[in-house]
């Protein structure tokens, strides 16, 4: 199948959100230190989209995972262990020849100069993605079709399929869109990271660091973002410890709000302060906010609500040492999410806050 028919219907889903995207295995260090002072190392899964769809599953949605991956053991345990959090894996295609992809990464934040990743992920089953080999009808089966700008840095045939998914045509889905700009993965090729505006100015919901958009575009502050970046519904501008700002348009800020609203309301822009957490690892939290984020789109919640169930999504992956774990519980989420201004600009959580009888002494109430 060559692309995707015009027209694809996707009303009847029984799927909210399909994930398309390069999955590795990942090697994880026994002890902080260089790459070559450690002695042994740990496997785990490691993959943006991957990740996105597990925490949307762990928080009880329908998800999906597409992605290719070798006819070898590594590609085995991919598929195996990201079923295991209860998403769809049954698109995913094996390639005879690639190999599935690796990596090898310090303990360290990947945001510190002495974080260090070795990939070997070149010539892997997912570069080879392309319009020619993915199953679309699958790939517009859900509600939203969340991509990320990695996808498009690992070879020609996956920029291609990127371009290819997020032109527009009738029945597509909302078409979610993490810019997740890795410096390494652009170096050196035919194409740069400027593809990545590109490709955020043809989505319906994109999420992007400030941090990311001054390197990959030179473009510095939230509004000069906006300004160029108009197009989407829906912008989220992740800017760290100062929290996130989301441009809307379309969107109404009261209570709920639908998936993706309509033309006749104006643009809002909505901040909401970051929560302070006891880090324990920072690896995998931008794809816990984005899937957070996502899970409260679903559920048509304010801008406001959406942005603080990523920011909770993304606590409960930062304060284990993985890029996965247990969400709170929808109650739970959803009882610290209603606080006010004021007990929400309060709240610090550490290990073990997801469990809601080990809620921190701030958000109890007497």
């Amino acid at each position: 199948m060559s692309g995707p028919a015009a027209g694809t219907a996707h009303a009847a889903t029984t799927t909210d959100v399909v994930c398309l995207g390069e999955s590795m295995v990942t090697f994880l260090p026994s002890q902080p230190g260089r790459l070559a002072d450690v002695p042994s190392f740990g496997r785990g899964i490691g993959g943006a989209e991957s990740n996105v769809a597990c925490a949307l599953a762990a928080a009880g949605h329908r998800a999906a995972w597409v992605g290719r991956v070798g006819a070898d053991g590594f590609g085995d345990h991919l598929v195996e262990t990201i079923a295991s959090y209860g998403v769809d894996t049954s698109a995913v295609r094996r390639d005879p020849v690639r190999p599935t992809g690796i990596y090898f990464r310090t303990a360290t934040d990947r945001g510190t100069d002495t974080h260090e990743v070795a990939y070997y992920r070149a010539g892997s089953a997912a570069s080879a993605m392309s319009p020619a080999n993915v199953p679309y009808e699958e790939l517009f089966a859900g509600r939203i079709l969340h991509l990320s700008g990695i996808t498009a840095a690992l070879s020609g045939d996956c920029l291609a399929l990127l371009r290819e998914l997020t032109a527009a045509r009738p029945g597509r889905p909302l078409v979610s869109f993490d810019v997740n700009h890795r410096p390494h993965l652009w170096r050196g090729g035919d194409v740069d990271a400027s593809v990545l505006l590109e490709l955020a100015r043809r989505a319906d919901l994109v999420f992007v660091g400030e941090d990311e958009a001054e390197e990959a575009w030179g473009i510095v502050g939230a509004e000069a973002i906006r300004a160029a970046v108009p197009e989407p519904s829906v912008l989220v501008v992740k800017r760290g410890s100062a929290g996130a700002t989301v441009f809307a348009s379309g969107l109404r800020p009261g209570p709920r709000s639908s998936i993706a609203g309509g033309a006749e309301n104006a643009d809002t822009v909505t901040h909401v302060p970051a929560l302070r957490v006891d880090v324990v690892a920072a690896v995998g939290a931008g794809d816990a906010f984005a899937a957070g984020f996502l899970s409260a789109t679903l559920r048509g919640l304010s801008v406001r609500d959406r942005v603080r169930h990523g920011h909770l999504m993304a606590a409960a992956v930062l304060t284990v040492p993985g890029d996965l774990t247990e969400p709170p519980s929808r109650d739970h989420a959803d009882r610290l999410v209603a606080l006010g201004d004021e007990a929400w600009g309060t709240l610090r959580l550490g290990p073990g806050w997801t469990s809601a009888d080990r809620a921190p002494e701030e958000v109890r109430t007497p």
